[in-house]
């Protein structure tokens, strides 16, 4: 060994050395985490079924899930460490990238730690799925949050913290040692790469779920990390529903879904408590061609019908007046993805994110099911990168070619469908979201053509993006100027004219019925109340071949399809959710509504709500679709109905009782 060697080895015995700060920051952060558990233990200890086995075991696995965020807090740190050489230590870039990353990590630390107990405090538990939908409605929350705490006195403490933080480690010669410790690589590895290594093993095997080992769910919850939690609710998209929200006996759920789901032309094919499946007796089948059309952000509100006096949608007003024509249906849910749930699935909107986000979401009882078995070929148009929102893997998954504007080759692992990009020769204006509905039509009218000449009839599902922010579509086609919601939704009807007016010039349009449909409302978004009136959205079967109807009575999103299936008279096996509207009972009518964490039930003039903190409200609706206020002697059968329709829903995805029979 030689002199500087030694010097350098007396140097770190006395300072410390470059990983000084690494594991200051580290144990700081398992301190702080240790502590927050605490205080949790005592601030829910009514709750607590106190086993001291069971404690014992949830500090150990909060321990391990405490190190893990740490250590992810830190990893890029560790990397760094590892692979910049000697001359770079004490640099002055070495301590500007030094200071503004634990800068930046420190706050983390301290918001992720702050945050948690207001949650905690609201929902008795860590971090889950509702402060992921924080994400999501950014815009509400940051008004709701600025309303709520003192945002400016918050952020003070924070940087007073952070300065306090940086003052303590520079007093323990902490900087000093990190700055002062040249190490030779061989020895920046002997702790960089343990800690990565660890870090990788610890990612890998830990499962939130494993601190789901009590009855007790203060324990549970004390044996978590909130940012460990807070990303594992991120990628499973799901708010558990037996643990937030009321529930009743499983099989009395069941046997009120059953009875309410049976129409007058079903049977059910078991006895079995927990089957829902029914045989559905048509008549003299008709297979048309069919175009689901799902415009984006389109209410009802926008309609001269519903009182609109702007002229935003002559053509739609036009064609309503020749179709089947609902009324007062709405919208599952907030977003595309909901409404791709609800025309889809034919299912209730279950607690947190859309199923189609949602993992093990292939080959489940769908419209595609039905229509595989009527030998429909079948595709999914979306102007569009599909890979958002995994829109192109639930598609894929439930047996759907797909054309997007996806240029990345990113495929769905199921070989048995196609993708198709839309190609650039075929697009005349496109923005963030995609291709204008034009182009979109374009692909419609192009893929019609192809399963036409094939002799197979063709199902399509279209999702348009015109109807959305920015706004902007291709120039000199409406007289209002892009930019604005009206003159989007003005587009919106002028590309659905311009496709209908194209496709009647094919020889495959008689025998062709298009289904024009929101996805959900305009300005439908909303956290914490759920406003009926903002999920009203129109719809209509078209060139149906049949006298036109308006159809005035309540119905959900979900029953679209299957009302659909009865204008066809088709005989087929059921296990949907949504009711033909016309088999439906008088006074049977009613429509489910949810924003990912309030979930409920519109029938008659009630709206019965159940949310994430097992409470149950009902609500009196106006005949516009305005709650007027809270009802007032609570209808317990109502209250059954809808805890029974959200649980057994809830259950049968959670379960895999969803899937395909074959």
């Amino acid at each position: 060994m030689g002199t500087n060697d030694v010097k350098e080895n007396r140097s770190e015995k006395k300072l410390g050395n470059r990983f000084s700060l690494f594991f200051a920051v580290l144990g700081l952060y398992l301190l702080l985490s240790f502590l927050v558990r605490i205080s949790f233990l005592f601030r829910s200890f009514n709750e607590l079924v106190f086993t001291p086995g069971h404690i014992f075991r949830a500090f150990v696995m909060g321990f391990l899930f405490d190190l893990t965020a740490g250590l992810c807090f830190l990893g890029l740190y560790a990397l760094y460490l590892l692979l910049f050489p000697k001359w770079w230590i004490g640099s002055i870039l070495d301590k500007a990238f030094t200071y503004f990353y634990f800068a930046i990590v420190l706050f983390i630390i301290y918001f992720s730690l702050i945050a948690e107990y207001p949650f905690w405090n609201e929902f008795g538990v860590r971090f889950n799925f509702i402060a992921v939908d924080y994400l999501i409605y950014t815009e509400e929350v940051v008004s709701n949050i600025n309303q709520s705490y003192p945002m400016p006195l918050i952020f003070a403490v924070l940087f007073l913290l952070i300065a306090g933080t940086f003052f303590f480690l520079s007093k323990f010669r902490i900087f000093r040692h990190a700055f002062s410790s040249k190490m030779k690589i061989g020895k920046r590895a002997f702790y960089s790469v343990p800690a990565l290594l660890i870090t990788f093993l610890l990612l890998f095997f830990l499962k939130n779920e494993q601190a789901n080992f009590s009855n007790n769910l203060v324990t549970n919850e004390l044996g978590k990390n909130g940012t460990f939690s807070f990303f594992a609710a991120f990628r499973s998209n799901e708010l558990n529903y037996n643990q937030f929200y009321p529930k009743i006996n499983d099989r009395e759920a069941y046997s009120v879904l059953k009875n309410d789901l049976l129409q007058n032309n079903q049977t059910y094919v078991s006895n079995q408590w927990d089957n829902i499946l029914r045989n559905t007796k048509g008549g003299n089948e008709i297979r048309p061609n069919i175009i689901l059309v799902t415009i984006e952000s389109f209410s009802a509100d926008f309609l001269k019908a519903f009182g609109n006096t702007k002229n935003l949608t002559p053509f739609y007003d036009s064609i309503a007046n020749q179709s089947i024509f609902f009324t007062d249906l709405y919208a599952t849910g907030t977003r595309t993805i909901r409404g791709m749930e609800a025309l889809t699935l034919s299912v209730p909107p279950t607690p947190g994110n859309s199923i189609v986000r949602r993992p093990n979401n292939h080959h489940l009882h769908s419209i595609a099911t039905i229509l595989k078995q009527k030998g429909y070929q079948m595709d999914f148009i979306y102007g569009g990168d599909g890979y958002f929102d995994n829109m192109n893997n639930f598609f894929s998954g439930q047996g759907f070619d797909i054309v997007d504007r996806n240029r990345r080759n990113i495929l769905s692992d199921n070989l048995e469908t196609h993708r198709y990009n839309i190609p650039d020769k075929d697009v005349t204006f496109e923005n963030a979201w995609g291709v204008c509905d034009e182009d979109l039509y374009t692909q419609s009218l192009k893929y019609a053509d192809i399963s036409s000449k094939r002799g197979k009839p063709f199902f399509q599902f279209l999702m348009t993006t015109s109807n959305h922010r920015p706004f902007t579509f291709p120039a000199g086609k409406i007289e209002q100027k892009e930019g604005t919601r009206d003159a989007a939704v003005r587009y919106t009807d002028y590309a659905l004219q311009n496709f209908i007016e194209q496709a009647k010039t094919k020889p495959w349009f008689d025998n062709t019925v298009f289904v024009v449909v929101a996805d959900h409302c305009a300005g439908s978004a909303g956290v914490w109340e759920i406003n009926i009136d903002q999920h009203h959205i129109p719809a209509i079967i078209y060139n149906l071949h049949q006298p036109p109807q308006r159809i005035d009575r309540l119905t959900s999103q979900i029953d679209l399809m299957p009302t659909l299936f009865g204008y066809l008279n088709w005989n087929y096996q059921s296990e949907f959710y949504g009711k033909d509207i016309n088999q439906t009972k008088p006074g049977d009518e009613r429509a489910f509504v949810g924003n990912y964490r309030t979930l409920g039930l519109l029938k008659e003039n009630i709206f019965t709500q159940v949310d994430d903190r097992r409470e149950v409200k009902q609500f009196n609706v106006g005949p516009d679709g305005k709650t007027t206020g809270l009802a007032g002697e609570p209808n317990k059968e109502l209250s059954t109905e809808t805890i029974s329709y959200y649980q057994t829903a809830s259950e049968r995805f959670k379960e895999g009782k969803m899937k395909e029979r074959h």
